[in-house]
């Protein structure tokens, strides 16, 4: 049995799920989310819980079981409180600012990059050297957070670019030189 798979998910006061065959629905007062999931994954509501099952022990039912287990459990957190991820622009000259809905970001090219936030997606810039995106759709967050961060990846020698927070950026030495004295 999956260990993901049977852990029961708890749903808060003030969240609504509705299970309608294979669709999942899910409201809460940061927004609504809905979504498919595999029509032999049975899904059970039960007070405040939900709990997933699988018809049998079948490579794919065994695959598909945490998984949908998954996505519903984010669903949840994401209504619930949301999710958010915090991107930090290291460099000299390099930084972000707030245009209407869109990110303008200098990043030491020739020109203004602009990104557009995907639906359903708030950015915010705190300084202008910290990035944060959030959102309910926990996909939608992670997709947008490696976009801004694919402008500019971290530079392998110096550590210059966009990274998420806490990212460790192990730089590689750089030229040793010649050896004086040996002969």
């Amino acid at each position: 049995m999956s260990r993901i798979g049977r852990m029961p998910i708890a749903v808060p006061s003030g969240v609504t799920v509705t299970i309608d065959k294979n669709r999942v629905k899910v409201a809460g007062p940061k927004g609504e989310l809905s979504r498919d999931i595999n029509p032999e994954i049975a899904i059970a509501q039960q007070d405040n819980t939900l709990m997933v099952t699988r018809p049998s022990d079948n490579r794919e039912h065994r695959s598909q079981h945490g998984l949908a287990r998954s996505l519903i459990n984010n669903m949840v957190t994401g209504v619930s409180s949301g999710f958010e991820k915090q991107l930090e622009i290291v460099g000299v000259g390099y930084r972000a600012e707030k245009a209407g809905e869109k990110l303008v970001i200098r990043v030491g090219y020739s020109h203004l990059v602009e990104v557009e936030p995907l639906p359903g997606i708030t950015l915010s810039v705190e300084g202008n050297t910290r990035i944060k995106v959030s959102g309910i759709n926990k996909e939608a967050v992670g997709e947008m957070a490696a976009r801004i961060r694919r402008i500019r990846p971290p530079d392998a020698y110096k550590g210059k670019g966009i990274r998420y927070a806490g990212e460790k950026v192990h730089l590689k030495p750089g030229k040793a030189g010649k050896v004086v004295g040996k002969k």
